[in-house]
């Protein structure tokens, strides 16, 4: 495997002169992040982005993300002017070396939190969910600012995506999801770029918008959608694992094959839908990250990893869940066990 670290550009308080010093990272995970979205990136942009890392002393190794347009996602406008846009990215992107792209297709709201800074016991402080506070939010108040919240919508704008996806079900969403995966993968099998869709997060509906890459079962529906190794996953422990239903170990051990970057991160459990982020060594939360670092090890897994959202420690401030400390001592942590294991 890869050990990697998501970066998020020259705004990124955590820079690349920093992730080289930590232990055993090799590889960058990073995007384009002023291109539209459904716009094409262009080989220009991305190669300047991948000298920028190997200047650094380090590679770039995978993208998360390219985001799909909305319209892909409810089936309906432009979208197969996006789609075409998507393949010519995928096609820069194999000029430029790179063969794993991470991606999701949640409706309107990326991965999503009720609190970005709840503070700890340990005086530390994490994104947590509680359930309650999040039905009550208004995602057309114009006061809500969270992950996932794509600034440029206006509330007009946002007020008109609502509307239109009322009308839209989880099986609408899967035959859109076909539809793109139909013309998208085979482009990815011919310039050999791993497609890996991250899960839902969190696995269930939120604003009433429907959720499809929640589980186990949805997991295989969808990898049956496109049978092809160029199909595969972004596999999220902290994602999955808020909804206790979901055994990670077992996912990964099924679909190994087809996982192509992997997340691992812990989380703690507090409720129905409620959970914090915790520290990623397995006795901080609900998850046994042994057992999960474990499955990958088991199963040969030579993929990508990265450590994910850290909690804000020893004082750090900087992009909720991002930080540099936290998720430092998770990459540390995932290279010993995966040490240990293979001294085994």
């Amino acid at each position: 495997m890869q050990m990697t670290f998501r970066w998020y550009g020259k705004n990124d308080p955590v820079t690349l002169e920093k992730i080289r010093q930590i232990p055993g990272v090799t590889g960058i995970v990073s995007a384009i992040y002023d291109v539209p979205v459904g716009e094409a990136w262009s080989l220009e942009r991305i190669m300047q982005l991948k000298k920028e890392v190997e200047d650094a002393g380090l590679t770039l190794s995978v993208i998360e993300s390219v985001p799909v347009h909305e319209d892909i996602k409810m089936g309906c406008g432009d979208r197969d002017r996006y789609i075409e846009n998507y393949c010519t990215t995928l096609k820069n992107l194999a000029k430029a070396g790179i063969d794993c792209v991470c991606y999701n297709f949640m409706p309107v709201f990326d991965w999503t939190r009720s609190d970005l800074a709840h503070k700890l016991p340990d005086g530390s402080n994490a994104l947590i969910y509680d359930d309650e506070t999040v039905k009550k939010m208004n995602p057309l108040s114009g006061d809500l600012s969270l992950p996932g919240w794509d600034a440029s919508y206006t509330k007009d704008d946002m007020r008109s995506l609502l509307e239109k996806y009322r009308s839209i079900t989880e099986e609408d969403l899967w035959n859109n999801l076909k539809y793109f995966l139909d013309r998208v993968i085979k482009v990815a099998e011919e310039v050999k770029v791993k497609m890996a869709i991250h899960p839902d997060d969190p696995p269930w509906s939120i604003f009433g918008l429907p959720r499809i890459i929640t589980n186990k079962k949805n997991i295989e529906r969808f990898l049956k959608l496109y049978d092809s190794k160029y199909n595969g996953l972004t596999l999220c422990s902290g994602s999955l694992g808020v909804d206790a239903k979901n055994d990670i170990p077992d996912i990964i051990r099924t679909f190994c094959d087809r996982i192509h970057f992997a997340h691992i991160r812990n989380v703690k459990i507090t409720g129905e839908h409620c959970f914090e982020e915790a520290a990623h060594k397995t006795d901080a939360g609900s998850l046994d990250i042994f057992e999960i670092i474990k499955a990958y090890h088991d199963c040969g897994f030579d993929g990508y990893i990265r450590p994910d959202h850290g909690r804000m420690i020893w004082g750090e401030t900087g992009r909720p869940g991002y930080g540099l400390y936290d998720r430092a001592l998770g990459a540390v942590y995932i290279n010993g066990i995966w040490e240990a294991l293979e001294r085994s």
